[in-house]
């Protein structure tokens, strides 16, 4: 093998690496999405036409990373019929005396869960402006996709978590679009 070879299947080499590392966090985020891993839910236009008798008590959970926010779950839990959409409600107040830009990300328990956990209305991935002392009501509409029942792997799952953390977008500039809460 001449030396021009080699060189041309090394930068070739170095080319594709590149290309796959950003290609790697859209492929990441498709596979999570489609398959639920890492507790990542879906994501619906409507509710199924399907309702099971199978109940789920749905536990809410709300963190707080680097912002300036007290966060709440309005509810510790419902119980949420197999099929059926549900509303739930999170609280956020403003405790500094000046508007801040945050960002929430979701996170579903048991992990296997993730996928069968939809949501039709939520108030994550969107960096949102709360004022200072201000408070807001964030709903979240979901339902539990029937074919929980048809999955042998979910058979023991009794209880889902949701859980919220609001993060200061000072640290995520640019990561996502701005939205309103009210």
């Amino acid at each position: 093998m001449n030396n021009s070879r080699i060189a041309l299947i090394a930068i070739g080499a170095a080319v594709f690496m590149l290309g796959l590392a950003f290609a790697s966090k859209p492929l990441y985020d498709t596979f999570c999405r489609v398959t639920g891993f890492g507790g990542t839910t879906q994501i619906a236009d409507r509710a199924p036409d399907r309702i099971s008798d199978r109940e789920i008590s749905v536990r809410f959970d709300a963190n707080v990373a680097n912002a300036p926010l007290r966060f709440r779950a309005t509810q510790n839990s419902l119980p949420v019929q197999v099929g059926a959409h549900s509303l739930a409600f999170y609280e956020v107040t403003n405790t500094s005396v000046s508007d801040v830009s945050v960002i929430a990300s979701y996170n579903v328990t048991p992990h296997k869960a993730g996928r069968f956990f939809s949501k039709l209305e939520c108030f994550c991935f969107e960096e949102r402006i709360i004022k200072a002392g201000e408070t807001k009501k964030l709903p979240v509409i979901f339902f539990i996709d029937p074919a929980i029942e048809d999955e042998r792997n979910a058979a023991d799952v009794k209880t889902i978590t949701l859980s919220y953390t609001f993060f200061q977008t000072d640290d995520f500039k640019g990561a996502a679009k701005t939205a309103s809460l009210d």
